[in-house]
């Protein structure tokens, strides 16, 4: 371990050394190599993290949300000073390639973007003379410390988009809890983020155990829990959670399906589907690994679809001419391998198969190559559940009804496309769909900040979801508040009579 970079986690804006024994490793998934150590910290560094954004909370909510918003406008201006810096990093702990490491970074200057409308989107409402002399105001406050946990596959994105924007200009205080298997990116965005002014307690990071975790799901300081990952955690978490009273979002996982109709033009949808498929190689939550086809046209696409994947360039995810990087550790390559292998035993049709791809000089890299099963029915495990890796299954269907029938199917609706030239299909899909951010034409539906990613069904547990209104929303409590003033005139009457109930009183005495 001396030898391995020990990595710190940060408590009232200070980088601390945890007293643990413990330490999880990073790993640069293209070389297989390990690059540094996270610390699973101890509890009561832990605790001393919550504590911290305790005491942050009173004078951050207290601050203008002209001047919180501020803090975003500076932190935006360093992140695309640094850009390519932190592209490179996080393409190297994660493992997706250079242009989609970009879009993951590019994704919290968007977020801070759409934060700084905070003043805008927190005013409340109001009416006067709601009632004989009564007005009524509501407003939007801060609610106060939450709990950030976010996954492997998006470690700038979901922790510093989705989470931290809108809670902190909010006036909310955060625990960041990034996953330990890729903690860099999100440690040298909160340097960035300190660097911008951030003052102490408002943002602290750790990196821990499930169990540390689990502690934090009942802990009287923390008010709501953001949370990405497994729907299996995910159902925990919400669970756990919303019985402690917090307020809970959950979102999990995916088994996104594209519906493709005979009247689409093949080359052109397929050019839009392959980086839906293979982008980050599948491990997303927004990728694409099943793609419906109608029969007529079925075999053409396979051909078509089979031919793009092979020309995928598979290499190191740091190396700008990769399209197809490795997946994030070695535990996770077995189990796509295993995935694919029970594909097979399945009955499935093995069109392209990736478990010996090794780009040469890096076969101990983590790499799956694209997958590609066609003929994949009902029952079939793999056309079913998420599998997280770049594999792809064609299932074939008669028509339209067939299509949204075997889709709607499915238990899990994050997001749905169609690919089409029948104006009455797409908009019959848009409507029936169960999926919660829809496509039309378009490979991954994934809306900009400024609307929420709104998955359904076991995507997500909650009430309202990231970004957008809902973010902004799931942040901040409202308050109404109901004002009579008295006039001169009614108060002198009030006072006549008070004066003449005294002196009968008196009097009776």
């Amino acid at each position: 371990m001396s030898e391995i970079k020990k990595l710190l986690y940060c408590v009232d804006n200070e980088w601390r050394q945890s007293a643990t024994d413990k330490y999880t490793p990073v790993m640069n998934p293209s070389t297989g190599e390990q690059i540094a150590a996270a610390p699973v910290c101890l509890p009561a560094e832990v605790d001393s993290a919550v504590q911290a954004a305790k005491a942050a909370y009173p004078g951050w909510s207290n601050t203008p949300v002209g001047m919180r918003t501020q803090l975003l406008f500076r932190f935006r201006e360093l992140v695309n000073q640094h850009f390519e810096e932190l592209s490179v990093l996080l393409a190297t702990e994660m493992g997706k390639n250079l242009d989609e490491s970009r879009g993951d970074v590019h994704k919290v200057v968007e977020a801070c973007e759409v934060a700084v409308s905070a003043p805008m989107e927190m005013q409340g409402y109001a009416m006067m003379e709601a009632t004989r002399s009564h007005d009524i105001c509501l407003y939007r406050e801060s609610v106060g410390v939450f709990l950030g946990i976010a996954p492997y596959n998006f470690p700038a994105m979901i922790p510093f988009g989705w989470f931290l924007p809108l809670c902190i200009a909010a006036g909310n205080t955060i625990v960041l809890k990034v996953a330990s298997m890729v903690p860099q990116t999100g440690m040298r965005l909160l340097e960035l983020l300190i660097e911008a002014g951030l003052p102490k307690g408002v943002v602290n990071l750790v990196t821990c155990s499930r169990q540390e975790v689990a502690n934090l799901l009942s802990h009287p300081d923390i008010q709501g829990i953001s949370f990405v990952g497994s729907t299996s955690t995910g159902v925990k978490i919400y669970s756990g959670a919303a019985a402690a009273g917090k307020r809970v979002q959950c979102l999990t996982e995916a088994k996104n399906h594209a519906l493709l109709l005979e009247d689409a033009p093949l080359e052109w949808s397929a050019q839009r589907i392959i980086n839906s498929c293979f982008g980050c190689a599948g491990q997303r939550c927004m990728a694409l690994p099943v793609v419906v086809v109608q029969e007529s046209v079925a075999d053409r696409f396979v051909q078509i679809l089979k031919g793009m994947a092979e020309r995928l360039t598979v290499g190191t995810a740091y190396d700008p001419q990769t399209q197809l990087g490795p997946v994030i550790n070695a535990a996770h390559k077995k189990s796509v391998l295993d995935w694919i292998d029970k594909g097979v035993a399945e009955g499935a049709s093995l069109v392209l198969d990736g478990r010996q791809c090794a780009p040469k000089g890096f076969e101990n890299g983590y790499f799956v190559g694209p997958t590609i099963f066609d003929h994949v029915i009902s029952g079939m495990t793999i056309g079913d559940q998420e599998i997280f890796g770049p594999v792809v299954c064609i299932k074939r269907v008669k028509d339209f009804e067939e299509g949204i029938a075997v889709m709607n199917a499915n238990p899990f609706a994050n997001g749905s496309s169609i690919f089409t030239q029948n104006g009455h299909y797409a908009r019959e899909f848009a409507r029936r769909t169960d999926g919660g951010m829809v496509g039309v034409n378009v490979g991954i539906p994934v809306p900009l900040a400024f609307f929420p990613f709104s998955g359904n069904k076991r995507s997500f547990f909650g009430d309202l979801h990231v970004l957008g209104r809902d973010g902004l929303r799931f942040y901040t409590r409202t308050k109404t508040v109901t004002t009579k003033w008295v006039s001169p005139k009614e108060s002198g009457d009030a006072q006549a009579r008070v004066s003449t109930w005294e002196g009968t009183i008196n009097r009776e005495l």
